[in-house]
Parts: C-alpha cells; structure tokens; sequence
C-alpha cells in the first residue's frame, strides 16, 4: 500500500469499534456498528441510527484530539449552526489506545459531495458568517481558554502557522506543482499574482481569537437544498487570527453567496483577505491532491472549483 502523510497508523475494525462501544457503553451495546468516513488523522463509525463514533488514527492528530474534545464540550449548543456535541467519552485501552467519543449524528453531507451549485450557497453561506461572528468573539476565546484550563487543557496560538501567508504561499505553491504535473490543474496567473502578493506580506496582528482551525468545504455540512446542518472535525481549534477560518469564505463561496456571508460576519480588512485567499489556495490544492490520490471524483471537483473561487 502507498504510504501517504494521511495514511493511518493505528487501523480499527468494525469488530473491535463494536466491542469498545458495548463494553463501555452498555446502553448502546448490540446496536449496528458501520463505517461512515474517514479523512487525515479520525475515522467515523455509526452506531445505530443515531450515533456517530470518532478515532483517531494518526498520532500527530493527538494532542489536537484533545483540544478538541475539551472545545466542543466546552461550545455545547451555542450556535444557531450545529457542531458535535461529546456525549459518550471514551477510555483508551490496549485495542483502541487513542482517544474516541460519541456524539449525536448530524444531518446532512459534505458540501463537497453534495450538488449545490454556486447560485444556491447564498443561505449556508451567510449562517456560516454569522457562525463564524459568533465563534469569533474575543470574549468567547477568554472564556473557552479558561474553561478548558481548568481540564488541563492549553489552546495554542496558531499551532500551524496558517495565518502566516508567506508560509501557506510557498507550501501551496508545492501542491499546485503536483496538481501541474499529473495534469490535473493548469496553472492560473490570478494564482500566481495572489500567492507572490503573499510572499512579502507581514505577520497577523490583533487578538487572536478561537478558530475552528480547518474549515473547509469537507467539514462543512449541508442538506440537500442548501441549509446548514453542521460544522464537524474540530481537530485543529486553537487560537488564532480570523482568516484562519475564513478561508472558507473565499473557497466555497463567490458572488452573492460570498456578499451574504461578509454581511452576516461584518468586515474583513484586506490584509486578512490576503491571508484568507492565500490558505483557501493551499487547502484547496491540498484537498485535491488528496482526492486524486484516493479516487474522490466529486471531492477533486470541488476542491478545484475552490481554487478557482480563492481569486475571484
């Protein structure tokens, strides 16, 4: 098998996720355990019809599963826009060493793998600004770092240096060079213009505040018209500035969509633009890198339909 920077390290069957939920969870014992997905650093199993179960797979994903698990508990039905609520928290054993939890399902897709074309992402786009607004508030930051102190937990700042736009140019620059040569992207001089503008461009400034971390157009969740279901895989949350998390701005959404979502956030000043665009083009080229390695036909679309988008 080809070893890739996502392939797992700890790999769990249907079998022993059984057995860990029914041992630890007895009122959930002998309900059916099925895959559901997987991506960089958890797999997702549901149990029953009702449960969603979370392992953690790679051991970088690690202290991140940490600060996630205390986050979300943390930020437990705060937002009009669900997000997973820990309900059931797991022990580490010899079979499953890592953390896991279980949260109520959410509905809805991926809006990656759902059909809605641009015009119709006006409604998911402005109650995702009007999440962000929310989970943005330095006020909230203070509180969450606090809370999730008192479990022994510490939010760093940045922890990936995605708010650096230099960095996230160059390292997009890498995954853009992949897409060229296996000729799945032909290079776009509006690219080129932005991720050269980000070379020069200085640090953030301001207060960070609480980040998702990763939100992109896998972890945002839609129903089949186009309404909000979800914000999942909080696996990344930290401090941070803004443009971390808005680059889903800039990557899901253009035009009417884009204008509802900036009205519903409020503004954002142009060197946080610079840096939101500049992570939507590395994210965006890293997504569809992935989905071509892995077979993922309508992930490679959107995340290409993404770069697209970052320069519009």
């Amino acid at each position: 098998m080809t070893q890739h920077q996502w392939t797992p390290e700890h790999t769990l069957d249907l079998t022993t996720a059984a057995a860990l939920v029914a041992e630890q969870f007895p009122e959930l014992a002998g309900l059916p355990v099925r895959a559901f997905d997987s991506g960089w650093d958890n797999v997702v199993v549901t149990v029953g019809d009702a449960w969603a179960f979370r392992f953690v797979h790679r051991q970088v994903a690690l202290p991140g599963a940490r600060r996630e698990l205390a986050v979300l508990r943390h930020l437990a039905d705060r937002f009009p826009v669900p997000i997973p609520h820990p309900v059931f928290v797991g022990t580490p054993t010899e079979a499953m060493p890592w953390p896991f939890w279980g949260t109520r399902l959410l509905p809805g897709q991926e809006i990656a793998q759902t059909p809605v074309p641009d015009v119709a992402r006006t409604r998911v786009a402005a109650a995702v600004g009007g999440f962000l607004r929310e989970l943005h508030d330095p006020a909230l930051a203070r509180e969450t770092v606090d809370a999730v102190g008192r479990d022994g937990v510490d939010l760093p700042v940045d922890p990936m240096r995605r708010a650096d736009a230099a960095t996230q140019a160059g390292r997009a620059r890498e995954q853009l060079t992949t897409l060229v040569d296996e000729s799945l992207w032909q290079p776009d001089p509006r690219v080129d213009a932005l991720l050269a503008t980000a070379a020069g461009a200085g640090p953030a400034s301001g207060e960070p505040v609480l980040v998702h971390g990763d939100l992109h157009v896998r972890h945002l969740l839609v129903s089949a018209d186009g309404e909000p279901t979800g914000v999942i895989d909080w696996g990344d949350t930290a401090l941070g500035d803004p443009a971390i998390d808005l680059m889903v701005a800039y990557a899901a959404f253009v035009d009417d969509a884009r204008a509802a979502f900036l009205t519903a956030y409020g503004d954002v000043p142009p060197d946080r633009e610079l840096r939101a665009r500049t992570l939507a083009v590395r994210v965006s080229s890293m997504l569809a890198v992935y989905a071509a390695a892995e077979g993922m036909t309508a992930l490679l679309a959107e995340a290409l339909a993404c770069l697209d988008r970052a320069v519009r």
